[in-house]
């Protein structure tokens, strides 16, 4: 009887942040890795009819000859029409949480994963073996935890799995091992940096003091205005937050450098705009991201539409990374028609956070109605006349009337979510005479 290697991250020579020097260097790049991806494009069932033979793409160009595919395209591929290696070379399987509809799936080979959690370490804050990093987005069936689980111990630093789809890690409970364990980098919500500085102050703790070991939040999962990431950080005494831009399909696709801008991680995947109305990509400008993977295997991507509003540009950058500057304008998922005025989520926070900087505002939330927006926050009682301030600032920035109230603290976000311990119950079927045996057999 045979055994199989052990699926740990292999040895593979990928390209490096410096390797290239200009655009035109990194485009032969690119074209010099296009007929292995396609190669292993070509093993997949799911390209073989609306695309043909892949191998047939020699160049970036070639690109644009092939269908564009989205998320629907993926769903009807579940789980395994796009699987393009054998079933046993699979180190991990995962899905979408599948709220919309049938989920997608995504699955990795070991060397799948060095790829993505090599891309996933560039950033403006740099991982050392002398970090404790806290993970707070979701493991189970999703990537995103794993990713950057995977990443922290690729670089050598101590990982604590705190999940923020655990009912036993609360918002309480994170502050206590934030403190508790000097953790030195969180990745995280952008939200729950905001819902953590107000579960400290809850504990009777300062974010901006009672935290000294703590060097860097890392956001992803949501759009992060200027505005956001400038209350996180005055909350936090300064800590720097960055960005990191993916989807659960494709792991990381841009991080955020010295400078402080997004880079498209163009070495592994070529990145294109896309416009719908024309059929037409193009390597810089506006419109949805499209990309088309170079070292995924056991699912190659190709031409898979994000559906994210980007621009993209070759700016000069001083980092010296020379890779493309991308810019995310918006998602339609975060986004509303009022009055016939279109209204993203980014734009609109940008002026909460902006225009009610000085009252303390970190909680929030509206509604979009036929004919005006309805916007509530949460602030101290001598401060509702704010309430005023952030309407004006609405109806003439983005041109839509508003019905904007300040509301007492607690009323979004109750202190007891900020507070509670939860009681995770072991499965159990003996109880004694004084306990609750309506928590028999099934546990929570």
């Amino acid at each position: 009887m045979t055994t199989s290697p052990a699926k740990v991250l292999p040895q593979l020579d990928l390209p490096q942040l410096g390797q290239w020097r200009d655009r035109a260097d990194l485009l032969r790049l690119q074209e010099d890795r296009l007929p292995d991806a396609m190669a292993w494009a070509a093993r997949s069932p799911y390209y073989r009819e609306p695309f043909g033979d892949p191998t047939r793409v020699k160049t970036v160009g070639d690109l644009d000859a092939l269908p564009v595919i989205t998320k629907r395209d993926l769903r009807k591929a579940y789980p395994f029409a796009l699987l393009a290696v054998e079933r046993e070379r699979l180190a991990t399987y995962h899905e979408s949480s599948g709220t919309s509809g049938r989920p997608t799936s995504s699955f990795f080979t070991p060397g799948d994963w060095l790829d993505v959690v090599d891309r996933f370490t560039r950033s403006a804050i740099a991982i050392a073996p002398e970090d404790t990093m806290l993970v707070r987005t979701p493991y189970a069936m999703l990537p995103t935890g794993h990713q950057a689980h995977q990443g922290a111990l690729y670089k050598g630093a101590t990982v604590v799995p705190a999940d923020n789809r655990s009912l036993v890690v609360t918002h309480s409970r994170v502050v206590q091992l934030l403190h508790d364990l000097d953790i030195t980098l969180a990745w995280c919500m952008p939200t729950e940096c905001l819902l953590w500085a107000a579960a400290a102050r809850a504990a009777g703790l300062r974010p901006d003091r009672d935290f000294p070991a703590l060097r860097g939040l890392m956001a992803v999962g949501e759009p992060l205005s200027p505005a956001r990431r400038d209350l996180i950080q005055r909350v936090w005494g300064g800590v720097p937050v960055v960005q990191d831009y993916g989807s659960t399909e494709t792991g990381s696709l841009a991080g955020e450098c010295s400078q402080g801008r997004l880079h498209l991680w163009a070495d592994r995947f070529i990145p294109q705009v896309y416009d719908p109305q024309t059929g037409r990509s193009s390597l810089t400008g506006t419109g949805e991201l499209t990309v088309t993977t170079l070292y995924r295997e056991a699912m190659p991507l190709l031409r898979y539409n994000i559906e994210d509003q980007v621009r993209i540009s070759d700016e000069d950058c001083a980092c010296g990374w020379r890779l493309p500057v991308l810019e995310v304008l918006g998602r339609d998922a975060t986004s509303c028609v009022v009055g016939g005025t279109h209204v993203t989520q980014s734009r609109l926070e940008e002026l909460v956070f902006g225009r009610l900087k000085d009252y303390g505002v970190m909680f929030w939330r509206a509604r979009a109605r036929e004919d005006h927006l309805e916007i509530e926050f949460e602030v101290a009682d001598r401060d509702r006349e704010a309430a005023a301030e952030l309407t004006a600032a609405v109806r003439e920035e983005l041109g839509v009337a508003n019905r904007t109230t300040g509301v007492a603290p607690g009323s979004l976000v109750p202190l007891e979510a900020l507070t509670r311990t939860h009681d995770f119950v072991k499965p159990r079927n003996l109880f004694a005479a004084d306990e609750d045996w309506g928590r028999a057999v099934s546990y929570w």
